[in-house]
């Protein structure tokens, strides 16, 4: 009987050990996430947005914003960058253009049909298409609220206002305002959240190079400084400047290029293609980006480069960092977005050549790790352009050329992650 009675003693033990020893175990990622480096993790939501009504789909999708009540906006490129082979199954009678709540009446279209010529072809000879029509384009500007449903559509040409002919980037401010900025176009348009004209900077056709303080050359994305009112341009197709103006009257008020120079038009031959090897240029050369963070901080996108660029509102030149600088082509900074802790501690950053959204330590800007990776399932990119998060932390991005859609990514807390070593601020 003793004999029994040690022998359970000494299974209860080593169960007590065993509880102790998982215990130990589950909560040492707690422990180091508590002390160590952490990174938001993320689960993608393979069922958001929800399906498009009246069989749109989108074309290159090249902006993204959210608004003060979460509600996610992008534009898109539409038709042009829609994939050639839709053509015999494309419904070509146009999308709404302005205007309208989602689930209203679609405009009349044809029922099916190969396109414009075959649909007369078919009227007059009595033949039958190859099969029911695909699809057709989105209207230019959609609104989704948090569940992925579509709420709102509108935008296009109208009257007392000169629309990009190339869509790019959406931006909302604190009042719901919403700024347009096309890199086809010298334009900058400011509507409210309706669909109503408000405001325009620029001219089409109309710049004289980057010392021009009334006009744009193809600018890349608006962001909006609410308390000063004050909206900064990424002009960095055709120019290479930050340009900042008054969010009301359009008046300028200053200006910047790389380092926190004026901005200057290269001279002939003095901006070569990039190269990794070499020191860093003194100039930009596809500026994508200029986001603010909250402590007054300007983080700028100079893309072909690789690089980010940090600056005082003033201008004033503070840092700069690389990410995968062997990257070439497109480049690796496309939009920059910040975590929704009141010191911002994480920033996201979009990367259009490598397939993927960086997470870094804002401060020193150290890469911790990434999110997906190329291909076309839920949770990885073809493009990846834009970035964002909503008031809980959610990620959304949208991918351009043939990518073409809106993703989310929900917010799981925080994780322990390895002690970052620099390696993609250095290198690829």
């Amino acid at each position: 009987m003793k004999r029994t009675r040690n022998f359970y003693v000494g299974v209860t033990i080593l169960a007590v050990i065993g509880v102790l020893a998982v215990a130990q175990f589950m909560l040492q990622p707690v422990a180091e996430a508590q002390g160590g480096n952490q990174a938001g993790i993320y689960q993608v939501d393979a069922a958001w947005p929800k399906p498009l009504p009246n069989n749109w789909i989108l074309g290159s999708t090249v902006g993204l914003a959210v608004d003060s009540r979460d509600h996610i906006w992008i534009v898109h490129r539409g038709k042009a960058t829609i994939d050639p082979k839709f053509g015999s199954q494309m419904a070509y009678a146009p999308a709404p253009a302005r205007g309208g709540r989602a689930g209203a009446a679609p405009a009349p279209a044809p029922a099916r049909g190969r396109g414009d010529a075959a649909l007369g072809e078919e009227v007059a000879t009595g033949a039958k298409p190859i099969s029911d029509i695909c699809c057709t384009e989105a209207p230019p500007v959609l609104e989704f609220d948090p569940e992925g449903n579509l709420v709102h559509h509108w935008g296009g040409p109208g009257a007392g206002y000169e629309w990009m002919p190339s869509m790019h980037g959406v931006t909302v401010d604190g009042k719901d305002n919403v700024w347009f900025a096309g890199n086809g176009g010298n334009t900058v348009l400011k509507f409210s959240r309706d669909g109503k004209f408000l405001l325009q900077i620029g001219k089409n056709g109309a710049s004289k190079g980057n010392t021009d303080t009334a006009n744009l050359s193809n600018p890349a994305e608006v962001s909006v400084d609410d308390a000063a009112n004050e909206i900064y341009v990424a002009d960095g197709y055709g120019n290479r400047r930050v340009i900042i103006y008054d969010a009301t009257t359009g008046a300028y008020k200053r200006m910047w290029g790389a380092y926190g120079k004026p901005p200057v038009d290269p001279a002939a031959g003095e901006l070569q293609p990039y190269d990794p090897s070499k020191p860093l240029s003194q100039h930009w050369r596809t500026v994508h980006c200029a986001s603010l963070a909250n402590d007054g901080l300007v983080y700028v996108c100079d893309r072909v480069n690789d690089r980010i660029q940090v600056f005082r509102k003033d201008g004033t030149f503070v840092k700069e960092t690389q990410i995968a600088k062997r990257t070439l082509g497109d480049g690796v900074t496309f939009d920059i977005a910040f975590s929704k802790d009141p010191q911002q501690r994480l920033m996201y950053v979009a990367d259009g050549a490598n397939h993927r959204v960086w997470q870094l330590l804002r401060e020193p800007m150290t890469v911790l790790n990434h999110i997906g990776s190329g291909g076309r399932y839920p949770g990885q990119f073809y493009a990846t352009h834009n970035v964002s998060l909503d008031s809980k932390g959610n990620i959304y991005t949208v991918e351009t050329y043939t990518g073409a859609r809106l993703q989310k990514f929900t917010y799981k807390g925080l994780g322990a992650v390895p002690t970052p070593e620099g390696n993609h601020n250095s290198g690829n």
